[in-house]
């Protein structure tokens, strides 16, 4: 859950840096407010709920051996947790790089028969927006935007794949993305 007035993310950021003393009951309670929100970001990333769980899995291990890391100046509690769970996701699609990369529609079918975040989404306004202004987007910028936010591939990566410079794919995703708010929010 994600905090909702200054209070709350100052608690939680006070949660946080209990759980980098080495408090259990910290760390305990730290799961319990953030474990949903995280397990949300996983899944969406990664559509399979088996590898979801392992990601989060991971994304507390390394809470509980780096949280000493944090720093409330730079960013929010939830914010470093976010951010944690979006590069584990990462590194694991990563790790299944060949396989999406030989079957690249494979992002668009969930690994499991339960709905997906995605699926269910789909019926709502808010996707049916999202994709309305996606479409909007020249082809290959809206593959290079796909790509770039559910596959975690890099500029360089996007770049190569695509056979344009690095400073052309990133000048893509950029404006793209501007393009995407400025739709969003008519």
């Amino acid at each position: 859950m994600s905090p909702a007035s200054p209070l709350d993310r100052e608690e939680l950021s006070r949660i946080l840096l209990a759980t980098a003393g080495g408090d259990q009951g910290a760390f305990t309670e730290l799961y319990r407010r953030t474990s949903a929100k995280l397990f949300g970001v996983c899944l969406r990333m990664l559509r399979d709920r088996g590898e979801a769980e392992e990601v989060l899995q991971e994304v507390y291990t390394t809470v509980w051996r780096r949280a000493d890391s944090f720093d409330a100046a730079r960013a929010s509690a939830i914010t470093w947790l976010v951010t944690l769970a979006r590069n584990k996701a990462i590194d694991r699609l990563r790790q299944h790089r060949e396989e999406l990369l030989d079957e690249p529609d494979r992002l668009d079918r969930p690994d499991d028969d339960q709905p997906s975040p995605a699926l269910q989404a789909e019926a709502s306004q808010d996707r049916v927006r999202l994709e309305r202004c996606m479409d909007a987007l020249e082809p290959q910028q809206k593959s290079a935007v796909r790509e770039a936010f559910f596959s975690g591939a890099t500029y360089n990566e996007l770049a190569d794949r695509c056979r344009v410079p690095l400073g052309t794919m990133k000048s893509w995703i950029r404006r793209s993305l501007i393009r995407l708010k400025a739709c969003l929010e008519t």
